[in-house]
């Protein structure tokens, strides 16, 4: 008989696992919290108008679709079924599809409730999303986001606020980090100096590969993508700039002297660092020309943050954009957002040994079964241990004490409590250290709670 498997690109999660990813949950909302951000949630099924072109031609075809209930073939054209052509027909069977972000359907969210929302807005996300990508390491095809976004305000404090709260974050993660800023408009005014503002996606997508491929292949790809020799020419001054964030801004200034695109960029670029100043974060902030995640999204600042410790990719990014609600009717809506990747997060704090270790049990305190007395004086104490918050379980089964103990081991519970015939004549128990082999005998259950609150 063949074994029950799951879809490729899902996972399933054992105890351990879920209670460090609950860690990593729990430690980015509480952060959330503190920064004045409310929870929402939207459905994991949107209309397919919503989802549909929102992500590019690409994004559009990882798009998991929902069939439509009942006969959902009914309405089909027989000609349309017949012609076999996947484009044409999914529109009439499938009216639904799973979300592919937060961002869309966070969209679609404000627009949809825009009377009952107070601007500026501050919202948290998360939740799980799904796409019909190619399984690999490290790309899932259902996987989780953390985001929070700030909308309704133009104000470049709230792109300060979310490298704070990053700060905040990894420091209670205990993760090193480096955040890595950059501006979309600066990007804009390098395109324009070289005489190709149209070209600013071609110039930005090139130079986003700088680290991975060397600045030879880079130039060989712009030449590609149409830029003349002297325009890439005109591009060295910004290949080799280098330096402190400050030098580095400075060198700008002078290239981006006659674009007034460009210097906006530089004087947002520094407005929020002074504002990041002013906070006293110490967490490293590097200004990344090269960085352009996501381009055609950003209007404005341009976030990365990577880890200091172990080579992976972005943990966490985000960005200002302009038009969010705009796909949906509502213009001029700014905001800016940040997305924390809780996969790769959990990679890190993995090979880093960073999760406390205690996470391995939830239970903190096992109490012995050894017959019906015993159990009848456990279910007693067991009651008053829980409404303290003490977490505890009775074993169900009347066995052997070797056996119960092993039990405690295998599930890593650090205390076990004894209730035998000796402990219930002399009503007392006995509480067991399971890691350091010592036993303790209680009297009173105010005094066995003191003890195994303190520890």
């Amino acid at each position: 008989m063949q074994k029950p498997s799951i879809p490729k690109g899902t996972r399933d999660f054992s105890p351990l696992v879920t209670a460090r990813r609950n860690y990593i949950f729990d430690t980015i909302r509480s952060v959330f919290k503190i920064y004045g951000f409310q929870p929402i949630e939207t459905p994991a099924m949107e209309n397919l108008s919503t989802l549909m072109g929102k992500y590019g031609e690409e994004g559009d075809k990882l798009l998991f679709k929902v069939l439509n209930s009942g006969d959902f073939l009914k309405e089909v054209d027989e000609e349309l079924l017949s012609s076999r052509d996947a484009n044409k027909v999914a529109p009439k069977i499938s009216e639904k599809g799973l979300r592919y972000d937060l961002t869309v359907p966070f969209a679609r969210f404000v627009v949809q409730y825009r009377n009952d929302i107070t601007f500026p807005f501050r919202r948290y996300q998360i939740q799980p999303v799904w796409r019909a990508d190619r399984p690999q390491k490290g790309r899932y095809r259902e996987f989780y986001q953390c985001d929070a976004d700030m909308i309704g305000s133009d104000s470049l404090l709230n792109e300060a606020e979310l490298l704070m709260m990053a700060d905040e974050v990894f420091k209670r993660l205990g993760l090193g980090i480096v955040i890595k800023l950059n501006n979309r408009k600066i990007l804009a005014g390098l395109a324009e100096m070289i005489g190709h503002p149209d070209k600013l996606i071609d110039i930005t997508t090139a130079i986003d590969k700088l680290d991975k491929i060397g600045l030879d292949a880079v130039k060989s790809e712009l030449t590609e993508r149409g830029l003349s020799s002297d325009a890439i020419t005109a591009l060295d001054p910004v290949f080799s700039l280098n330096g402190s964030t400050n030098e580095k801004i400075s060198g700008l200034k002078n290239l981006l002297i006659d674009s007034e695109i460009g210097l906006k960029g530089i004087a947002e670029m520094e407005a929020v660092l002074e504002y990041v100043k002013a906070s006293e974060i110490t967490t490293e902030i590097e200004f990344d020309l090269t960085l352009a995640r996501g381009l055609n999204y950003y209007t404005g600042a341009i976030i990365e943050i990577k880890a200091t410790d172990v080579a992976i990719g972005s943990i966490s990014g985000g960005g200002r954009y302009d038009n969010l609600t705009g796909i949906f009717g509502l213009d001029g809506v700014s905001g800016v957002g940040i997305s924390f990747g809780a996969d790769r997060i959990y990679d890190v704090m993995e090979q880093t040994n960073k999760f406390p270790e205690q996470l391995g049990s939830q239970t903190k305190v096992m109490i012995s079964n050894f017959g019906p007395e015993e159990e009848k004086k456990a279910l007693s104490l067991i009651m008053k241990l829980r409404k303290e918050g003490i977490a505890s379980e009775i074993y169900p089964d009347q066995s052997k004490l070797k056996k119960q103990l092993n039990f405690a081991n295998a599930r890593s519970i650090p205390f076990v409590i004894i209730i035998g015939e000796d402990e219930i004549q002399n009503n007392y128990v006995t509480l067991k250290s399971m890691q350091e082999g010592t036993q303790e005998k209680f009297f009173d259950a105010s005094d066995l709670i003191e003890r195994l609150k303190k520890d």
